[in-house]
């Protein structure tokens, strides 16, 4: 059962992937643009490298060259920076800058002689060159199916941690589906927080942090609650040890409800008289009692402390990369990014959410296409899954190239495109062409769709060249 809804699910994400970026290819200019000369970016993949020749992503394999060359020539002395840095700045035009920093890094800490420092510079602009896209390449579709093939090999399920809710996180074709969708909200929205200086080091402080954190409704600090009929009351007993926790006394919860209702608190009890209407026909106590209950389960649903929709948290160590030390993360189950940037003992730069809209109101439009692209490659590499980034990365451009992030299917990608057989091919085929016949559209035969459909040559690859004879 589960392989059957994986291959029908995993089957239409392809195809939604295909008829989003089938007429997408890399322009003589190494600029990748839409079959109407819309730009989608401006150099494919940041570096122009083809991903079939690239060796994990990269053009040039810069271990691998240097200690090749090494063995061709003898030891000598070792090439200076500054030499390494001037024979760097003539190619400067012709590799990219990843390239001439990685070169610089790896000549100096494998203290190679002039000769090899020299060689190696040219073998990589060679290498980089040869492994440079070609001109009028179908990058849309090689992405569609760079992503669309391995999700008959995804798991479809919510992948759960062991009496831990809050690490619970959606994976695989699921989580995949979820962003190319678009979806408003994931199923499993949560972040990693990561604390200042102050707080990141101790566990006492960093669990003070998250207990502040954590959205505190007015259930989670009472010990019992009762109705109270004769007074058309609610007294509730407060949990002080619960209070001192989230940061609050019982003052300021009596602040929070005498804005609206008549309260009063004797030590750790606090009474609220709700304003009950009663019409002249329900002087029934039954009916009164109701009325008092639905209050009481009101108040106790009120929101009191911390930050709203972060329903759980735990507290972790982890070891930051950067610094090689020990360190107090939190996660959390439920998302709000903009409220947690701005709370006290919170790393704001390292903080992060799986909620892409999120991102998106808070940060904007390129911080969420990153986020994009950061989604994806965890899901695939999660998956034990090798996908270059320069598909990954062609996606997220055209679900976020105007501004707004545009779902990959009918209502986003595919709708905004010109063709009109294009958009009839997909799914709403007589609606569309409706539509196109009474606004008098006119379809130009520019993408591979319509061409297909009409039986011209397809204007990509090959078919993007004309011919013409020189007479006379």
């Amino acid at each position: 059962m589960d392989t059957a809804v994986k291959t029908q699910q995993s089957g239409y994400l392809y195809r939604r992937l295909v008829y989003s970026l089938e007429d997408l290819h890399v322009d003589h200019d190494f600029v990748v643009r839409t079959s109407n000369g819309k730009i989608v970016q401006f150099k494919y993949g940041e570096d122009a490298v083809d991903p079939a020749r690239s060796d994990h992503g990269k053009p040039v394999n810069i271990d691998r060259l240097i200690d090749s060359i090494s063995l061709l020539y003898p030891k000598g002395k070792r090439a200076t920076k500054d030499y390494i840095k001037k024979l760097l700045k003539k190619v400067e035009s012709e590799i990219p800058s990843s390239l001439r920093d990685e070169l610089w890094s790896k000549l100096i800490e494998k203290k190679a002689n002039k000769e090899v420092a020299k060689e190696a510079i040219r073998q990589a602009v060679i290498n980089y060159r040869t492994a440079k896209i070609d001109p009028g390449a179908a990058v849309g579709v090689v992405a569609a199916q760079s992503i669309g093939e391995p999700g008959t090999q995804m798991t479809l399920r919510t992948f759960h941690y062991a009496g831990v809710k809050e690490k619970d996180v959606t994976i695989g074709l699921p989580r995949i589906i979820e962003i190319i969708d678009a979806k408003q909200k994931p199923s499993t929205p949560r972040m990693i927080i990561y604390l200042d200086e102050e707080h990141r080091y101790s566990q006492e402080k960093a669990e003070a942090v998250a207990n502040r954190i954590k959205a505190t409704q007015f259930r989670d600090v009472v010990k019992e609650a009762t109705i109270d009929l004769i007074n058309r009351s609610i007294i509730f007993k407060l949990d002080l040890e619960s209070l001192k926790a989230v940061g609050k006394s019982p003052i300021e919860v009596k602040r929070i409800f005498s804005r609206r209702y008549s309260t009063e608190l004797k030590e750790d009890t606090l009474i609220i008289r709700p304003n009950i209407k009663i019409k002249e026909n329900e002087t029934d106590e039954y009916v009164i009692l109701e009325k008092l209950r639905k209050a009481r389960d009101r108040f106790l649903d009120r929101h009191i402390a911390g930050i709203p929709n972060v329903v759980r948290v735990t507290l972790e160590k982890i070891v930051n990369e950067e610094t090689g030390e020990e360190e107090w993360v939190i996660y959390t189950a439920g998302s709000n990014l903009k409220e947690v940037l701005l709370f006290e003992g919170v790393d704001p730069v390292r903080t992060i959410t799986n909620d892409i809209f999120e991102i998106y109101e808070v940060l904007g439009i390129e911080a969420a296409r990153n986020a994009i692209i950061n989604e994806i490659k965890s899901v695939m590499e999660e998956q034990g899954l090798d996908v270059d980034y320069r598909h990954i990365m062609l996606v997220a451009d055209i679900m976020t190239r105007d501004g707004r992030i545009r779902q990959m299917g009918r209502y986003g990608v595919v709708a905004v495109k010109d063709s009109v057989l294009t958009r009839a091919a997909f799914e709403i085929t007589v609606p569309v062409l409706v539509g196109a016949a009474v606004r008098g559209e006119e379809d130009l035969l520019r993408g591979p769709t319509e061409n297909i459909i009409v039986g011209s040559r397809v204007p990509i690859g090959t078919g993007s060249v004309d011919l013409y004879m020189e007479v006379g």
